[in-house]
């Protein structure tokens, strides 16, 4: 299609209507000297020459794949097996959207509805949704239908829960009107002491958002929390940033949580320096009218074949605004067929056996780390691959030294706790290796005998 300019008197027109002279009036508002820079760009190169500039701009990343790594913080380095990957670059799948033609998209649709069963199955949750954004967002939207089913205005948040993730509740809470409360937290002596959450939730709380295991690795025993809950109508909000976890605790059903998250990217999809990854998000099926996003539903056609529909379709592009429950309009679709193939090819049984490689190793390491000379393990209960160090020095400092010999060497919890200064969080997976793990334990000596 040839590109029709407008005219002169078009674009005068336009201009009168709002109400200038010129089209350089459109930019008074920028000072003069920054409107029209002399650039420094670069002349024209070859392919070959780009080729060869980006690639040697690439390089100044260091991938996963070459350090050992020892960070989790949301982030978690599980093995992801071939077919994942395969499965998800076939062309059907890879250059697909999100249907709006149902009976065009019958295979995109079918494993939207096998991605919301194995949430179902995963959390032991009544519905699921075909996935939102990421962990963090499904958090908020999630903390927004609480607010819409109990028509309370009160959030109480564990000050456990994954920074950011907090923080993107925060962003969605602003301009709600609701009133947020997070439990505070801070270092005694050899462990993490948090205000206890049953004692904020009242009678005014929409509801009560933890994470199970929690950003310091703990796993809690949260039936106090969730008893409290049920006693003042308060909804739990059950957050799970490592869903490999799964494979061997109690299930956010089992809890009695009324809405269920997670970051789908443990689960076959690559860390890929931070995103894109994929959310995932089931409730009680009393709540299913408030849950955002698509929701998939398999039904028959007039011939009785079984077919997949889109069904109780919220969304602001299908009624009217103030009537949808949230302004998510798409879903990750690829990367939730990642998360399917994964849990389909593991099966419950392959997915108890990455908990517990990961579990039992970061036992291990866990221990060796208390017993050198300088460090301090901050976890005094159960933990499942994650947990938290006290230094010898500060620990944004250790990391960068131990990434100098090679190692991501833990998330520094002075970045978002004041007062941990010198802690670590260190993660485990199945992916960490003898080698591996004796050169996290050299390194961390050798910083320790630096002080």
């Amino acid at each position: 299609m040839a590109f029709v300019p407008l005219t002169a008197a078009e674009r005068q027109v336009m201009l009168e209507e709002v109400g200038i002279e010129s089209v350089a009036d459109l930019f008074v508002d920028i000072p003069e000297r920054f409107r029209f820079p002399q650039l420094d760009v670069p002349g024209p190169l070859t392919e070959i020459e780009t080729v060869r500039k980006m690639t040697g701009l690439a390089a100044k990343n260091r991938a996963v794949g070459d350090l050992a790594c020892f960070v989790g913080a949301g982030a978690y380095n599980h093995y992801i097996p071939s077919v994942v990957g395969h499965m998800m670059g076939r062309s059907e799948f890879y250059t697909s959207y999100t249907p709006y033609q149902a009976e065009m998209s019958q295979g995109t649709l079918q494993y939207m509805f096998e991605f919301q069963s194995l949430v179902c199955d995963l959390f032991e949750m009544d519905v699921a949704n075909s996935s939102v954004y990421d962990g963090a967002s499904a958090a908020a939207e999630a903390v927004l239908m609480a607010l819409r089913i109990s028509r309370r205005d009160r959030v109480v948040l564990a000050g456990s829960v994954h920074p950011e993730y907090r923080a993107v509740i925060a962003s969605y809470l602003d301009g709600h009107g609701a009133r947020l409360e997070t439990a505070e937290v801070e270092l005694r002596a050899d462990s993490v002491i948090e205000q206890p959450l049953a004692e904020l939730i009242d009678d005014t709380t929409a509801c009560c958002v933890v994470q199970q295991p929690d950003f310091f690795g703990n796993v809690r025993d949260l039936g106090r929390i969730a008893e409290r809950c049920r006693q003042v109508g308060a909804l739990l909000v059950y957050v799970v940033a490592e869903p490999v976890s799964l494979g061997l605790l109690k299930t956010p059903g089992a809890w009695g949580a009324d809405i269920a998250i997670a970051e789908g990217q443990p689960l076959g999809v690559p860390l890929s320096f931070g995103g894109p990854w994929v959310g995932m998000m089931a409730c009680k099926q009393e709540h299913v009218r408030q849950l955002p996003g698509r929701i998939v539903g398999a039904t028959t056609d007039h011939e009785g074949r079984r077919g997949f529909v889109l069904t109780l379709q919220a969304r602001e592009q299908h009624i009217r605004r103030e009537k949808a429950t949230s302004n998510i309009c798409t879903s990750q679709t690829l990367l939730a067929l990642g998360v399917t193939v994964y849990l389909s090819a593991l099966g419950p049984g392959g997915l108890r056996q990455v908990a517990a490689l990961s579990h039992k190793t970061a036992r291990a390491v866990a221990e060796r780390i208390a017993d050198l000379p300088g460090y301090r393990l901050l976890n005094d209960g159960p933990f499942f691959n994650e947990f938290t160090i006290l230094c010898p020095q500060d620990g944004a400092t250790m990391r960068s030294r131990l990434l100098e010999r090679g190692i991501i060497g833990g998330y520094p919890l002075g970045r978002d706790y004041p007062g941990f200064e010198q802690a670590l969080v260190l993660c485990c997976t199945e992916r960490n290796d003898d080698d591996e793990i004796e050169r996290l334990l050299a390194g961390l000596a050798e910083l320790g005998g630096a002080r």
